[in-house]
């Protein structure tokens, strides 16, 4: 089974352009923009396939964020500040999740594009909207980075677009506790998590169960491209089949390449690559969204990457001068890395393989879940 339909489109927003959560926070760097910037210019973007993100509005929120928690951040965007008690109550205004001048419209906007998602794919079909993945998004209460969450929308639209059955894979680096909270009962709503262990938020453990169908992996530090390979045969892609979903949201977080900052995991961008393109034959409707990542270089080069391969471009081997110029703009004053950065950082998009011995850990935890998903089918 494939995602056919329509050539793959890609979801984006100008909100994303010089938006940033404040010089010291993770989220200071650029990430969609240089996505969108990197795509155009290796003529991989045409205007037929960008589709601008719509922002949505209070009322479509309210479907699962409380209305309170929607206009106190309304409140903090407008007037730049938080009360001691909306800050305790709402958990804005702290150092993870802090006032700043797009907080309610830029993640509005992202959500915004999860719905419009949902409501493409009542027909088969690819969709990647990278600025998507805030995983971590409570009903009340910003949690990790995230003021909402994005993929609840996307599962909640695709419900109502008439589809009872959906995987939600997630890739990234942290648990997607926010999204497991809406859906660890739900029957219909399969969740297969990879992260790793003992990061935050410290959710995501492997004997939780839901009602049968939440299969979590964390796994250790030095994760590499052979214990994704072994990962994606031998839980991501049975789960899948055997669930058979009629569509599959993959939350393709970049924060677990060696290089970035808030993970200890050890993968090149081919791993990640490599989930996207099994998981386009496994379901006929399909959307990607990013997460984390916090490495401008590493993010731009593995979600640029990503668009390829639902696109069904060829990555060079050496990005033209066009590409290389968009990269080549990039700083990352915060961090040590960004002083002198790599060459390879700007001229290529794909890392080189990194791969060590299958770990004998990795393999007993995948034969646990596999023997759960036997007995499950």
């Amino acid at each position: 089974m494939n995602a056919a339909g329509a050539a793959p489109r890609f979801i984006g927003a100008e909100i994303y352009r010089n938006s940033t959560y404040g010089a010291w926070h993770p989220l200071a760097i650029p990430r969609v923009s240089t996505v969108t910037d990197l795509a155009r210019a290796l003529g991989w973007l045409p205007h037929e396939r960008y589709i601008v993100s719509p922002r949505a509005k209070p009322a479509a929120l309210a479907e699962w964020h409380r209305p309170d928690y929607l206009a106190a951040l309304q409140r903090a965007e407008a007037r730049g500040a938080v009360t001691a008690a909306e800050r305790a109550r709402y958990n804005i205004g702290t150092h993870s999740n802090p006032v700043f001048p797009e907080m309610y419209r830029r993640p509005a906007t992202a959500a915004g594009a999860a719905i419009l998602a949902g409501e493409l794919l009542a027909e088969p079909g690819t969709l990647y909207s990278p600025a998507g993945g805030t995983h971590h998004g409570m009903p009340a209460r910003a949690n990790g980075f995230c003021y909402l969450n994005d993929p609840v929308f996307a599962i909640l639209s695709l419900r109502r677009s008439g589809l009872r059955r959906i995987a939600y894979v997630d890739i990234d680096a942290h648990h997607p506790d926010g999204v497991e909270h809406a859906f660890a009962a739900d029957p219909d709503v399969l969740l297969v998590s990879v992260h790793e262990a003992g990061r935050w938020p410290g959710t995501g453990r492997i004997g939780d169960l839901g009602v049968g169908q939440v299969f979590n992996l964390p796994v250790a530090r030095g994760f590499d491209d052979t214990g994704m390979a072994m990962v994606r045969d031998g839980l991501i892609l049975p789960a899948v089949a055997a669930f058979r979903p009629e569509a599959i949201v993959l939350q393709c977080g970049a924060d677990g390449v060696t290089e970035d900052p808030l993970s200890r995991l050890a993968m090149s961008n081919n791993a990640h690559w490599e989930v996207v393109r099994a998981l386009r034959r496994a379901a006929p409707r399909l959307l990607v969204l990013g997460g984390g990542g916090y490495n401008p270089w590493t993010v731009a080069r593995l979600w640029t990457g990503v668009w390829a391969t639902l696109a069904g471009h060829e990555i060079p081997d050496r990005l033209p001068e066009a590409g290389r110029a968009v990269l080549q703009r990039l700083t990352w004053k915060s961090n040590r890395r960004g002083r002198e950065p790599p060459e390879h950082w700007s001229t290529t998009l794909r890392d080189a393989p990194r791969q060590g011995p299958p770990d004998p850990d990795l393999r007993a935890d995948l034969a646990r879940l596999s023997g759960r998903l036997r007995a499950a089918v």
